[in-house]
């Protein structure tokens, strides 16, 4: 294993899910862990990315995502407002900046925003910047055009997220109401602006290993270089209320297969961390996770801003140092 570790920090790529499998099942599982933790360091260094989100419009959504509690689909107590006002979200990304956070992303429910909204986002980041806020800002908004992302990228968003969800060959089990085909075009669409892609996705959803395995190498295929790791929080409501969570062992597992496949990524600390205690947190951190979701998640609430640092901290990342990804 140490000498895969030496071919991936080298620049090899597994050419199929068989062979990420076949590599990490017949690899013991701490000698896995230290490989992934020594590709982690050689290929990305120290930095930790962190990021922030706000809701910025939540619940009523016409989508049927299975995991979704702002689904319209489906009996829930998500909460449900309209847009937010502007200086509220501007309070709170210059909030996020104080405390150190590098990130501060704009999150709608909705398949896509209509004009009116996406005017009122771009006011929003344009209010962030005017009252000196240099924190790097990020949106995740649904399916988007070209055009939309244009005024946004103009307004001083430099970040478009757009999950994948899971592997090919799970997703169309989960949403009826649009594709990943949908979601790439959305991708492709922000990177022509000058944009950088950050997407990702949930797991525990239903998936088996090997879907995990494809989901992680479906990622690379992407070029993607942020990559949301959410853990599925079943949610009374929806679809997958009933699911189990992953257990521990399968949760580490599923972070090597992503650093496995994706060496040269931030792997980011998403929805569902809380459900897991702070060893595996820490596992986790050391395998490979080198980014992270702090203070308010969707409809779900991470560990107060402080004490997530000092874990990152104590992990041995510096979340000080300048990250970023070209693409």
């Amino acid at each position: 294993m140490n000498q895969l570790a030496e071919k991936i920090i080298g620049g090899y790529r597994f050419k199929d899910v068989d062979e990420l499998l076949a590599t990490a099942e017949n690899t013991p599982r701490e000698e896995l862990y230290e490989a992934c933790h020594e590709i982690t360091r050689k290929v990305m260094g120290d930095g930790f990315d962190t990021c922030s989100i706000i809701n910025v419009k939540s619940g009523n959504c016409p989508e049927d995502c299975a995991w979704c509690t702002q689904s319209a689909h489906y009996r829930t107590d998500s909460e449900v407002h309209g847009v937010l006002p502007v200086e509220k979200v501007r309070d709170q990304a210059l909030f996020n900046e104080s405390k150190g956070i590098g990130r501060f992303s704009l999150v709608a429910s909705g398949k896509r925003p209509n004009s009116r909204e996406n005017a009122e986002y771009g006011e929003m980041f344009d209010a962030i910047r005017a009252h000196g806020g240099k924190i790097n800002l990020c949106a995740s908004l649904g399916l988007v055009t070209r055009e939309q992302l244009q005024a946004l990228k103009d307004a001083g968003c430099t970040t478009y997220h757009c999950n994948m969800e899971s592997a090919p060959s799970y997703f169309p089990t989960l949403v009826s109401t649009h594709t990943q085909e949908q979601k790439e075009e959305t991708l492709r669409n922000a990177r022509a602006v000058g944009m950088r892609a950050c997407s990702g996705g949930i797991i525990g959803m239903g998936e088996t290993r090997r879907q995990r395995a494809e989901f992680a190498l479906y990622l690379a295929s992407l070029g993607i270089g942020s990559i949301p790791i959410n853990f599925l929080h079943p949610m009374a409501g929806t679809p997958l209320g009933a699911r189990k969570p992953l257990d521990d062992d399968e949760l580490l597992f599923s972070v090597c297969l992503f650093r496995l496949a994706n060496p040269g990524a931030y792997l980011r600390f998403s929805g569902g961390r809380a459900l897991y205690g702070s060893d595996t947190q820490r596992k986790a951190l050391y395998i490979g996770i080198n980014a992270a979701i702090t203070g308010d998640l969707l409809t779900t609430r991470a560990s107060v801003t402080e004490s997530d640092m000092r874990l990152f901290a104590e992990a041995g990342y510096d979340t000080g140092k300048e990250t970023t990804w070209t693409k």
